[in-house]
């Protein structure tokens, strides 16, 4: 049996994690709840966000195309050769081998500095925004704002909306920055974590954007020579870039297709 005292520390600890739950940001799954917790998550982020990052969230809207997206990448169930006929695998392979032969200054000192050959990047590239054509038009703070909000991965994304009003605080996110439905923003589509952590400049600018992807590839554990098909040393970094098998895949194959033209 608890002792009177015992009991009376329980229910005030109690007491106090009720507390602290009333007061935390509330996910939620539709728009209904996203300006309270708006507000919610500012109170939380005062001390570790800046009150011009913070004003700027606030601006942000529930952005139900970021929903949309979050809940429709069927593509991603594909076998292997149905999802490369659905990103265009073949005009990839084409034009990256176009773009290796014009940029080959640029590739051989990423290569030198990085350790990883065109193939795979100009995949990543082709893959992920059709060489530069197609970026996305969602506002990038509200996509990260309405993914925080969700409740399917809010821890997640709430570290990558912490790196987002980092990045407003830096000058390289505004709150009129638009990118692709999930936050991510550039050639070749970082999240804002990813941009404080590997980023070398402005993704939007090619030679920033390449590099900065061999900069992920290399921190994930690229070693220079090795090969990157599945069960070789490389892959390993090559999954560290999407956690869908289908898309690894993809990225390996398309890669090689580009380096051994």
């Amino acid at each position: 049996m608890m002792r009177p005292q015992t009991l009376a520390v329980v229910a005030l600890a109690g007491l106090a994690l009720s507390a602290g739950q009333a007061g935390a940001a509330q996910c939620g799954n539709n728009a209904a709840g996203f300006e309270t917790w708006k507000h919610q998550f500012a109170e939380e982020a005062r001390g570790r966000a800046s009150a011009a990052s913070l004003a700027a969230l606030q601006g942000t809207t529930y952005s139900t195309a970021t929903i949309s997206a979050d809940r429709g990448q069927h593509s991603f169930k594909l076998s292997l050769d149905q999802f490369l006929a659905k990103r265009g695998g073949p005009a990839i392979v084409s034009r990256g081998r176009a773009l290796k032969r014009t940029n080959a200054a640029l590739f051989e000192s990423i290569e030198q500095r990085y350790g990883v050959p065109p193939g795979p990047l100009l995949a990543i590239w082709g893959m992920e925004t059709g060489f530069g054509a197609v970026r996305g038009n969602v506002n990038t703070l509200s996509a990260v704002a309405t993914l925080a909000y969700d409740c399917r991965r809010s821890e997640y994304f709430t570290d990558q909306l912490y790196a987002a009003l980092t990045l407003v605080d830096r000058g390289l996110l505004t709150a009129n920055t638009r990118g692709a439905a999930h936050g991510e923003v550039g050639h070749t589509q970082f999240l804002p974590k990813n941009v404080l952590t590997y980023g070398t400049g402005d993704l939007n600018n090619v030679g920033a954007a390449l590099s900065s992807t061999a900069n992920f590839l290399k921190a994930h554990g690229w070693r220079a020579g090795a090969g990157y098909q599945p069960g070789e040393p490389n892959f390993a970094a090559i999954q560290g870039w999407n956690a869908a098998s289908v898309y690894e895949r993809a990225i390996a194959q398309l890669g090689r297709q580009i380096d051994n033209e």
